[in-house]
């Protein structure tokens, strides 16, 4: 008798460790428009220099078993009547028997304007890399020379969206800038802003590590612009509005963090959707009203789940643990499960030296935290051999941050 097949969309957090618990369920198949999956909690990590790429982006040929296939594509239509999914530039389309939907989503921009042709996002590599050789670039141009006015207004950096992704880039940037001072002798210091729409930073987290986060900014010297709309972005600047009155600033780069929106692919997809467009899924992670395909992560709403973990990859791996198992229930004629997702701990970097955790109902900060961060995602790591790597070469090859080399005054 011929395997079910699986088709997983989507290679995140949900799509791959969903990939990984089916091994040898079926003839499962992972489809990506990367070729490689993104451990995004360290992105800030890999921006700074102290992780490298393959620590926190390994290939999925090095993760998958080998009796799952992997095929790296875009997908363009979903057809659930067909039980088909359609890719990119491949003529023959992909059956299936269980589809699982884990496509994630995208920067949200919210309709700014200019933002989406200026802004910078931060969910990939390649929007990390971007952001460092942007920063590279904007102190390459300054001479030593520049008065400390001058030197300041060409180094404005802004990151807007005052969440932790928020924090965690602009501490991240903030530390880069002021060592790269230091070591190009330029006279001043670099203005790094997170600007906020809230009354505050990370709504989401408690008073315990907000207290550590706010400290952390203040020592790093991030300016936290809180009650503040951004109106639009330039190529050189930015235009903000706070208590009804408009700035326009000059900055070398705007990086946006401000949320996500749902897929375009499943903004197309026939099925039920709350308010926000999300897809609404049973107890079981099934879409309602189709047996066979299921949901998880940044396009579904769970209803059994504590507000803070919305949208975050800690519930995205809890989800594929609760769904992989339920396919192999529904494969096998079982009944399926339900799952209360709850908070595991948040670990915030805030800097290139320092972190917050909150564990146990405890938080504490410090270098101890950055240790303890970096020991507790080694655990999180798609498979024990990756994990097994990546922990021997932070250990005896160390996680020190990597300077913006200077490239030689650009005129």
């Amino acid at each position: 008798m011929s395997q079910p097949r699986i088709v997983i969309l989507g290679g995140g957090f949900g799509g791959l460790f969903t990939a990984l618990e089916l091994a040898g369920a079926g003839e499962v198949t992972l489809v990506s428009d990367e070729d490689h999956f993104t451990f995004k909690p360290m992105l800030y990590e890999y921006l700074s220099g102290e992780v490298e790429a393959w620590h926190i982006a390994p290939y999925y040929k090095e993760l998958l078993d080998e009796s799952t296939r992997f095929i790296r594509g875009e997908v363009m239509e979903i057809d659930l009547k067909a039980h088909e999914v359609a890719l990119a530039g491949r003529e023959q389309r992909i059956p299936y028997d269980v589809l699982v939907l884990a496509v994630g989503g995208i920067t949200n921009y919210w309709n700014i304007e200019g933002a989406e042709e200026y802004a910078m996002p931060f969910r990939k590599l390649a929007h990390a890399d971007a952001l460092r050789q942007r920063m590279t670039d904007a102190l390459d141009h300054v001479p030593p020379d520049t008065s400390p006015e001058e030197t300041e207004r060409a180094l404005t950096f802004a990151v807007v969206g005052g969440g932790a992704s928020g924090v965690e880039l602009s501490t991240k940037m903030a530390d880069l800038l002021r060592d790269a001072f230091k070591r190009r002798a330029l006279r001043g210091k670099p203005r790094v802003m997170v600007v906020e729409m809230g009354e505050q930073l990370v709504p989401g987290m408690g008073d315990e590590i907000r207290a550590y986060v706010e400290d952390a900014l203040k020592k790093s010297g991030v300016e936290i612009h809180t009650q503040t709309r951004v109106l639009r972005v330039e190529k050189d600047g930015f235009t903000i509005e706070h208590d009804g009155q408009q700035t326009d600033i000059k900055a070398a780069g705007v990086v946006w963090t401000a949320g996500v929106r749902i897929n375009p692919l499943i903004e197309k997809l026939n099925v039920e959707k709350d308010k926000r467009g999300l897809i609404v899924v049973e107890p079981s992670l099934q879409v309602r009203g189709h047996e066979n395909v299921f949901a998880l992560g940044d396009i579904a709403y769970y209803k059994d789940v504590i507000p803070t973990l919305a949208g975050t990859a800690q519930l995205a791996n809890q989800e594929a643990t609760l769904l992989a198992s339920n396919i192999k229930a529904l494969l096998d004629g079982r009944r399926l499960h339900a799952r209360h997702f709850v908070e595991l701990g948040e670990a915030v970097s805030l800097g290139t030296e320092n972190a917050a955790v909150l564990a146990g109902g405890q938080a504490f900060s410090g270098p101890l935290a950055r240790r303890a961060r970096f020991a507790l995602y080694t655990a999180r790591l798609p498979t024990w051999h990756h994990r097994l790597k990546v922990g021997a070469s932070w250990f005896f090859e160390g996680t020190s941050p990597r300077p913006l080399q200077p490239l030689g005054f650009r005129r």
